[in-house]
């Protein structure tokens, strides 16, 4: 009798839907019950084939609930980002509100900014462009426009509050005004 190894047994990539044991009836393996008459090497085919399918089933389960994982967790990382960053915006508004840039409030401030922004970092956490960008109605969010000959034809010319986003996915889209 041959035997048979996981190496051997392929299972296709791109399937369009996924098969289920249970849709697998005990007539289509070649298997009903114990017959005595079918020989060997038929139930041997039936049950190969049932082990393919269910080796096939279980790579299709494990694809998708490795899929569903990483999409969960990707969300968790946005809405945690997200209610962070109206008190990233107040550190910076702190920032540029104070006089005294060589104070210990003022270095306190920057110092603790830095440390949000090294950890939205190392979570692929980025800014969206800001001004000169061309406006991108999918990261930005206009509020106003204006003429202006400093900028560019349907360029930022000011960003009002900054957008973010993570893994090329919008957080929160800028705010800006648009130059026409």
């Amino acid at each position: 009798m041959e035997e048979i190894k996981t190496e051997d047994i392929k299972v296709e990539e791109n399937k369009t839907e996924d098969i289920k044991a249970e849709d697998i009836k005990p007539e289509e393996t070649g298997i009903e019950g114990n017959q005595p008459e079918a020989p060997a090497e038929d139930q041997v085919k039936g049950l190969t084939d049932l082990l393919q399918r269910t080796l096939a089933d279980f790579d299709n389960f494990r694809k998708r609930t490795a899929k569903e994982k990483a999409g969960a967790y990707d969300d968790g990382v946005r809405d945690c980002v997200e209610k962070f960053l109206p008190v990233l915006d107040n550190l910076e508004r702190a920032l540029s509100s104070e006089a005294d840039k060589d104070g210990a409030l003022y270095k306190g401030v920057e110092m603790t900014r830095k440390q949000f922004w090294d950890v939205f970092e190392r979570l692929g956490v980025t800014e969206t462009p800001g001004i000169a960008a061309p406006f991108d109605a999918n990261v930005h969010d206009a509020v106003s426009h204006i003429r202006s000959e400093d900028h560019g034809e349907s360029a930022v010319a000011e960003v009002l509050r900054k957008g973010y986003k993570y893994k090329d996915k919008v957080i929160r889209p800028g705010m800006v005004t648009v130059a026409n």
